[in-house]
């Protein structure tokens, strides 16, 4: 398993753990009952501080005001907790998290193949796929795999690669200049940053 594979596989494993992690889990926020702490600092659905009280002092204001005692900060001392909505603030948690999954941009990376012997017409139409996707938004891994005795001309697919960059040029960046990895050599390009 190459360099490069291993950074795709622990990027999309760090991603979706922190999916995971953003997505509130209701299960584990305590609300009412549940509470157990001896005394809790309370904000009212205002947003104002009533003052720390026994928990079941504060549920009883909550239900005189037909909402809930949700705990916002179990880690301080003493826990902090709101009186509000519960069903109202998972919702609109829901809701943030959807218009922020909206905004996201998915790069994806498209590899094109590259041979040292390739005709000048592959290596045009190559070229273009390269081209086309760097302005979809992709990044690009262009490889060129070397076959038992092409080993020992790895300087011709350094040349292929530097004239892809240099053909490339302002439509693209390089993000891993050519180097070997076994018996292939790759590079990286990514899409100009606009903006």
């Amino acid at each position: 398993m190459t360099r490069f594979s291993r950074a795709i596989i622990f990027g999309l494993f760090a991603a979706s753990f922190f999916r995971w992690r953003l997505c509130i889990d209701k299960r584990f926020i305590r609300t009412n009952e549940r509470i157990r702490a001896r005394e809790v600092r309370v904000i009212d659905d205002e947003g104002k501080q009533i003052g720390i009280l026994q928990p079941f002092e504060a549920l009883k204001m909550a239900r005189e005001k037909n909402l809930d005692l949700v705990e916002v900060s179990p880690t301080a001392q003493p826990p902090v907790c709101r009186i509000m909505d519960f069903g109202k603030y998972l919702y609109e948690q829901e809701k943030k998290e959807r218009a922020a999954k909206k905004h996201q941009k998915i790069i994806t990376v498209k590899e094109v193949k590259f041979r040292i012997n390739v005709d000048e017409h592959d290596y045009e139409f190559k070229k273009n796929h390269v081209l086309r996707f760097l302005e979809e938004g992709d990044k690009v891994k262009a490889t060129i795999f070397f076959r038992g005795r092409e080993m020992t001309h790895t300087n011709l697919g350094r040349q292929i690669l530097d004239r892809l960059i240099k053909d490339i040029g302002e439509k693209g960046v390089v993000e891993f200049r050519p180097r070997m990895e076994g018996n292939t050599l790759h590079a990286i390009l990514a899409p100009k940053k606009t903006g």
